[in-house]
């Protein structure tokens, strides 16, 4: 992806004019316009000061895309390869991209939307978390709750029922990471 790609995508990301970089950047919005449109370039001290302040510091990094998680013989297993897809996080190993699947989260996640997970087996309560249910489960998207002492996985569509999985059913749930955001189709 060349910079002025990537500089317009970072700032609409943002939501941020380009009027707006460039009196945050103390340079003219023509100058902005020149280096999206790719006819000019910014000099690097130029670039560094909103790499800072406006992406923080940390670069974009290729994370995989996979289609599904699923549980066996106790460990995880990542299943088709969708390529990659960038995103900015410290530590990029610890991430995966996983392709939404069904209607379950929506309105607010649609199928084919992109998760951005990063892998940890523990969530907070009210996480959204990748979760697979049974030794042969495939990986669920869904908000994590613990009541007393059962876990509920709940989706936000109202049409589907929160699945409530107590006692030695504990036992089967994998939890393979939260879901940090999310990007819609792509």
């Amino acid at each position: 992806m060349s910079f002025s790609e990537l500089l317009k995508q970072c700032r609409k990301k943002q939501g941020v004019s380009q009027a707006e970089l460039a009196s945050r950047l103390g340079v003219t919005q023509q100058a902005v316009g020149k280096w999206e449109s790719g006819k000019s370039s910014p000099d690097p001290s130029t670039v560094a000061r909103p790499e800072e302040r406006f992406f923080g510091s940390y670069t974009e990094s290729l994370i995989p895309v996979i289609g599904t998680v699923k549980a066996g013989y106790g460990a995880l297993a990542f299943e088709e390869d969708y390529g990659q897809e960038y995103a900015r996080v410290k530590d990029p190993s610890n991430y995966f991209y996983l392709v939404v699947r069904g209607d379950s989260m929506e309105p607010r996640i649609q199928d084919g939307d992109l998760a951005l997970v990063h892998k940890q087996d523990t969530l907070e309560n009210g996480d959204l978390g990748v979760l697979i249910y049974g030794d042969e489960g495939e990986g669920t998207l869904k908000r994590y709750i613990q009541r007393g002492n059962c876990v509920v996985l709940q989706p936000f569509n109202p049409a589907y029922h929160e699945m409530v999985i107590r006692g030695e059913d504990l036992n089967h749930l994998h939890i393979a990471g939260r879901v940090v955001e999310t990007k819609a189709k792509w």
